[in-house]
């Protein structure tokens, strides 16, 4: 056990390192109901039909908003940076087919 103590207001956070490796992901799909957000992220191979979700993260309403705010924050940020993020006219995906009754709020 550590030592150090931790103050008020501070988080000791752990990252085991088979998450500290990550997961690629080309892909996110979002689908929501009353009570939760489920974020499952995608990696779709070029000329592949099928493709897998690596991971799923299941969000309250507040965390996903929470969530996207500190997304369009570090996006600014990474903007002002670095220049501006260019989309594609087109979607680089085709259209999918999850066979998942449609989200309702």
């Amino acid at each position: 056990m550590s030592d150090k103590k931790i103050q008020p207001g501070q988080l000791n956070i752990e990252l085991p390192e088979d998450i500290a490796e990550g997961q690629y992901s080309n892909l996110a799909v979002i689908s929501h109901n009353h009570s939760e957000f489920v974020v499952d992220f995608i990696m779709m191979a070029p000329n592949v039909p099928k493709a897998k979700v690596k991971s799923r993260i299941i969000l309250t309403p507040q965390h996903a908003k929470r969530l996207m705010m500190a997304l369009a924050d570090n996006i600014k940020k990474f903007e002002a940076q670095f220049g501006p993020i260019h989309e594609p006219e087109t979607p680089p995906y085709p259209t999918m087919n999850f066979n998942t009754p449609t989200a309702q709020a």
